[in-house]
């Protein structure tokens, strides 16, 4: 009889290794599912999903303002969606085997920590990929970067986050759910919301604003604008706009009165400049135009109508359609500035700390709902 009981307290000091031993042994268990469940084909998704969005961003991603906040909030997507895909289904798939081991001695926080390596590796290399990809597809990337000297330790930093705070979000999900099929159902909803209430691609309403607060994606889209200096980029689509109307046929009738009191208006800038500008004899333009509207035969027919018929292409011609296009590029882009998108070292480690903190509460909450797991009757 003694020697049976030695043999069994031998067996109950097994059961309950330290949790630095159980970390490494719970390690050693994922990495051998990646290799021999499949879970190694995230991988090769994670580049199918990267060459897709490439596909579509590469050649205005950093080059003008709506391609670099299109192409941040793609990137932003690519990062939720390789995250959650990682996890949704780690936990729920193992809860009998977990909740057996959790009864023998297994330390609830060693396992979420083994799963927090094991994830960080995973989503390091979707990271890495993702990366490479947007370069062979000649995304144009910065070069120096704000926080580090490149730009693209930087930019792959942001995307580590985003993914690993995803990854963690899915990782707490799937240690509520109760199979796989309850996670997977759970999952569309969560990315709708993550993607509907970043507040960056779709104007909310002022109740609605609140709910950017708690996703991953609000934070993420502002830190990716950041960093690729969105507020500093041309607004391209109005001159754009142009460049597609320069044959339309414009004008109308006026009247000369109209046509003189247009002319004659030195409140609005642009025909305050008109008329600042000088004549070969020195006369301002100004000076002439009133002249001619002191006319008598003029001042006879400022009723009669003018039909004046050009083109938006002649219109611009008059000042220059480059200048035209550069001065609409300009004031849309000072327009549409926010203050959330300036790339300071603050704002960047603002967002990053952020987007971190939501990892960590995350992994808390998967920790704190695994220990009720003994109580789960199902």
């Amino acid at each position: 009889m003694p020697e049976n009981t030695a043999t069994a307290k031998k067996q109950i000091k097994v059961h309950h290794r330290g949790r630095g031993a159980q970390v490494g042994i719970y390690l050693g268990k994922l990495l051998r599912m990646f290799i021999y469940q499949n879970d190694w084909k995230v991988l090769p998704m994670s580049a199918l999903i990267a060459g897709l969005v490439a596909m579509v961003v590469r050649k205005r991603l950093f080059i003008d303002m709506e391609g670099s906040l299109t192409g941040a909030f793609a990137i932003v997507c690519v990062g939720i969606w390789n995250g959650c895909f990682n996890s949704i289904q780690s936990i729920c798939r193992e809860r009998d085997v977990i909740k057996r081991e959790h009864r023998l001695g297994m330390h609830i926080s060693a396992y979420i920590c083994a799963h927090m390596i094991y994830q960080a590796l995973l989503c390091l290399a979707q990271t890495l990929i993702t990366l490479y990809i947007l370069q062979l597809a000649n995304v144009q990337y910065p070069l120096e970067g704000r926080i580090t000297p490149y730009f693209m330790v930087d930019f792959g930093i942001s995307l580590f986050l985003i993914t690993y705070a995803s990854d963690m979000m899915s990782l707490w999900i799937s240690s509520l759910a109760r199979s796989t099929t309850t996670a997977m159902t759970i999952m569309p909803f969560v990315l709708i919301f993550q993607l509907v209430f970043s507040g960056g691609m779709l104007n909310l309403p002022p109740f609605a604003q609140p709910m950017t607060n708690f996703t991953i994606s609000n934070p993420g889209l502002k830190l990716i604008c950041a960093q690729a200096d969105v507020n500093s980029r041309p607004f391209v689509t109005i001159s754009n706009m142009l460049s597609r109307m320069h044959d339309k046929e414009v004008g109308g009738t006026y009247t000369l009165r109209q046509l003189v009191e247009l002319l004659q208006d030195e409140s609005n800038p642009k025909i305050a400049e008109i008329r600042a500008g000088k004549l070969d004899d020195g006369t301002t333009v100004g000076k002439l135009i009133d002249a001619i509207a002191e006319d008598e035969t003029v001042k006879a027919n400022l009723d009669e109508g003018v039909t004046i018929k050009t083109t938006v292409g002649e219109m611009m011609d008059l000042v220059g359609e480059d200048k035209v296009k550069d001065y609409i590029n300009k004031s849309a882009s000072e327009a549409s500035f926010k203050e959330d998108y300036v790339p300071s070292d603050d704002n960047i480690m603002d967002y990053w700390f952020r987007i971190f903190a939501f990892v960590v509460l995350f992994a808390a909450l998967a920790t704190i709902t695994l220990e009720f797991i003994d109580k789960d009757k199902r």
